[in-house]
């Protein structure tokens, strides 16, 4: 029963929560769907921190990714040692530079005290939760050797199982590795919480900037100018330095 609540209704209600959630705090409050960015208060622990922490989570994100969408060619790929090694130890990197660019940013938030201001409850909440997804992943990947095969192998058909309204949860259930159970549990809790963090601004991104007109930006510094003039030129060059 627990792990029919733990992998089966939990994962089911974070994605009616995410979907639900979603939906409706974009069309009920547009303008709280933004990234709320804080750099204009602090810029360089941001950069330094959000640059290892991206960048690893982007890579682990579409190694999932792949392994979920081609399973049979990971294993396949994973099939000679050299091969395996390369992607494996390139993994973990992946991980520990996501773990530390988590920790710089946590850092930042507690030491910076125009960015305390402006930190919410939730944003509280999003960083436990991070924290425990990576810490755990990086266990995973240290104690249960070889996790792009096993991911493959056990992960990606409970998953596939789970989109499909079909859950088969046995060979997940007998996996005895509780960093393995709280990597999933958390994956799902931060699908949950999207709705309700500043991560809900990543399924609104400005894609229509891709095939929409130019827009034409015109310095001019004089005010009774930019209000009475029906000129449509670029006119002076600006001198602003």
């Amino acid at each position: 029963m627990t792990n029919y609540l733990l992998f089966v209704v939990f994962p089911y209600a974070a994605l009616a929560i995410f979907l639900i959630g979603s939906i409706y705090r974009y069309l009920n409050k547009g303008f709280t769907v933004s990234s709320l960015s804080s750099q204009f208060l602090e810029g360089r622990k941001l950069f330094i921190g959000s640059q290892p922490f991206h960048w690893g989570l982007f890579f682990l994100f579409f190694g999932h990714l792949i392994a979920f969408l081609f399973p049979r060619a990971v294993v396949a790929w994973n099939g000679q040692s050299v091969r395996l090694l390369i992607l494996e130890i390139t993994a973990f990197a992946f991980g520990l530079s996501a773990f530390i660019g988590l920790i710089l940013l946590i850092y930042r938030r507690l030491t910076v005290r125009r960015v305390q201001i402006v930190t919410s409850k939730m944003d509280v909440v999003v960083y436990l939760v991070l924290l425990t997804q990576i810490i755990s992943g990086l266990l995973v990947a240290y104690h249960n050797r070889w996790g792009s095969s096993w991911f493959a192998a056990f992960l990606t058909p409970y998953l596939r199982s789970i989109f499909v309204f079909d859950p088969q949860i046995d060979a997940v259930a007998s996996v005895n590795s509780l960093s393995l159970k709280v990597h999933i549990i958390s994956a799902f809790s931060l699908i949950g919480l999207i709705p309700f963090t500043r991560f809900v601004h990543f399924l609104v991104y400005p894609v229509d900037y891709l095939w929409r007109s130019y827009q034409q930006v015109i310095w001019n510094w004089s005010r009774k100018n930019i209000r009475t003039s029906r000129a449509h030129s670029e006119g002076h060059k600006s001198k602003n330095n």
